[in-house]
């Protein structure tokens, strides 16, 4: 079976880029995903089952943007209570362990370097670039997207607003 493509379903400094995968929705079922974490352990959408989860797509945690956001999403991990807060990138383990240690953040960072399925099951694998779109999905404690956000622009930020209302919305239901 052919993976979709969505033709300038994003863009970087305003150059159009493709998309590889559907664009998930609020209501779809979040897809389970095994993913290299801290380690090299296994990481997946199972291990914290019955957990709201916040899933942060950046294309490389080494460079300013996603330094930056990857950086706001540590600072907002301590108001938003018992949520799995992790961030998914393409980048190596190493360099992803290296970052975090010379940042400060703990939250978990997984890569997804593997295996582009991740990739292409969130519908956030950008063809040209063998990256992550940048994008933010809130997934509720029965694996169900409760909010999904991809960032047109890959150089900007996301809406954190936005995401962290619904991640308090999914935590309160």
């Amino acid at each position: 079976m052919a993976v979709p493509e969505r033709h300038g379903a994003a863009t970087f400094l305003g150059n159009p880029l493709t998309l590889l995968g559907q664009e998930l929705k609020p209501g779809d079922p979040a897809p389970d995903f095994t993913l290299v974490g801290p380690g090299l352990t296994e990481v997946s959408l199972n291990n914290s089952a019955g957990k709201v989860r916040l899933l942060s797509c950046v294309p490389s945690l080494d460079t300013p943007v996603c330094s930056t956001e990857t950086q706001r999403w540590e600072q907002e991990r301590a108001g938003i209570g018992d949520v799995e807060l992790l961030t998914v990138s393409m980048d190596l383990p190493f360099a992803q362990q290296r970052w975090c240690a010379a940042t400060g953040v703990q939250h978990t960072t997984v890569s997804a370097h593997k295996n582009e399925q991740f990739g292409t099951d969130y519908g956030v694998l950008v063809k040209e670039l063998r990256v992550l779109d940048r994008a933010v999905f809130v997934i509720d404690k029965d694996d169900t997207i409760r909010y999904a956000e991809y960032v047109t622009e890959i150089a900007h930020e996301p809406d954190y607003d936005k995401a962290l209302e619904a991640l308090r919305q999914a935590a309160a239901d």
